[in-house]
């Protein structure tokens, strides 16, 4: 049982962790080229105020979801999708490299970034493709 609180904590983190990443364009003041994201418009329009990070946005976009827009909802789904693959991808990693860090704040990330020369080639790819979302 404590294996799955674990876990849902490591999901949990993963999820705020991409929310993050996902919802940084999504501030207001964002680019034209940054608009055209599937849900800086929604986020502009629902979610005035909310501050990107800690999933923050992306709790106010699924608080809001039976207004936001198709191509939005179809945007938070693949994000979920990316997720679980990142979980996936970087379990082992986690559960070795950093099994004594507490979900939150973005600490297990840092602990796998600490580690990168360690982390499975899995992992490592993940990692990568979360960096090449920030973009």
């Amino acid at each position: 049982m404590k294996n799955t609180t674990l876990f849902s904590g490591f999901q949990m983190n993963w999820l705020a962790v991409l929310a993050g990443v996902f919802c940084l364009s999504l501030a207001g003041g964002v680019s034209a080229e940054e608009k055209s994201k599937p849900c800086a418009d929604d986020a502009a329009k629902l979610c005035k105020g909310v501050q990107p990070g800690q999933g923050g946005m992306m709790k106010c976009l699924k608080e809001h979801q039976s207004d936001v827009s198709p191509a939005c909802k179809e945007n938070m789904e693949k994000m979920k999708e990316k997720v679980k693959e990142f979980k996936e991808a970087c379990k082992g990693d986690k559960e070795k490299l950093c099994k004594d860090v507490k979900a939150g704040g973005g600490k297990i990330i840092q602990c796998l970034k600490q580690h990168e020369g360690e982390l499975s080639a899995a992992c490592k790819e993940e990692m990568a493709q979360s960096k090449g979302m920030k973009k």
